[in-house]
């Protein structure tokens, strides 16, 4: 007797051939709300270029927010697998992961657009984050290693951790935010503004003095020990997202990030989407 053929739409009974179409789905996704904005595209024209059934992408995730979730936590998981990579190649101290974080988030369209609310980019979804007054949530253990890096003498003892925060917030989205209302001339390559932040940032919130002998390898433990918890959250929230515990697409070439993917670099609002990923 032959066997029975799968029927049009039914999800592949491979788990690894289930997460490869998930992960065409969502290369096509990206691709098609960077070029169009988030308005304009729809799942009949994701299933159209992935070809696939619309019905398909249904099979994944119940809605088109659902579906921009999980883009955002794959970009998520990519961008802190490479900073975990780099942070622990070098010292690892805040301003290195400050750095970091800015020189890889700047490098990822969707994900500045999503930190910056950029409504030609998410469209409506930025209108209901207006709306919603949704907050932006810190990442998951961020307060944790503040606290350890006060108590190793590396940062401001006459902040708050709250103003520690604020401090560090407000140097962030303000070389994201102000470059953009600067004439022309003043355009910085993408790669000199994260070291501006990275300075601005460390100078903010860092100690005056030197940091007390024999607390640099307590430092550079707790960053990357942060860098760590921020990659395992970000890929536990994808595999939710992507129906499986499993790792993501098969490694390519080059450094593969817990989405699978090589590292080369609902009506909600997109940064409470976000935040679901943090």
């Amino acid at each position: 007797m032959e066997p029975q053929a799968r029927r049009a739409g039914r999800p592949p009974q491979d788990a690894s051939r289930r997460l490869e179409r998930a992960h065409r789905i969502l290369d096509i996704a990206g691709d098609l709300i960077l070029r169009w904005g988030y308005d304009k595209t729809t799942i009949d024209d994701i299933a159209r270029r992935a070809g696939v059934a619309k019905g398909t992408i249904y099979l994944h995730w119940r809605t088109r927010e659902e579906l921009f979730a999980a883009l955002l936590r794959r970009e998520r998981v990519e961008m802190l697998s490479q900073v975990r990579l780099r942070v622990a190649e070098g010292p690892g101290t805040l301003r290195d992961l400050l750095g970091l974080l800015a020189s890889e988030l700047l490098r990822r369209p969707l994900m500045r657009a999503s930190l910056l609310g950029d409504s030609k980019v998410l469209g409506k979804l930025t209108r209901l984050k207006r709306s919603s007054g949704a907050a932006a949530d810190l990442p998951t253990g961020f307060e944790t290693y503040l606290g350890a890096l006060l108590r190793l003498g590396a940062l401001r003892a006459d902040l708050t951790p709250a103003e520690h925060v604020v401090a560090l917030a407000s140097v962030l989205y303000g070389f994201l935010l102000v470059p953009q209302m600067m004439p022309e001339g003043y355009a910085l390559p993408d790669e000199r503004l994260a070291e501006l932040l990275a300075d601005a940032g460390s100078r903010a919130v860092a100690a005056g003095g030197p940091v007390p002998a024999g607390n640099a390898r307590a430092i550079s433990r707790a960053t990357l020990e942060f860098a760590d918890l921020a990659v395992e959250t970000a890929q536990r929230k994808l595999r939710a997202s992507l129906g499986s515990e499993e790792p993501g697409k098969p490694e390519k070439s080059g450094t593969s990030g817990a989405s699978g993917k090589s590292v080369t670099g609902p009506e909600k609002s997109a940064t409470s989407l976000e935040e679901n990923a943090t």
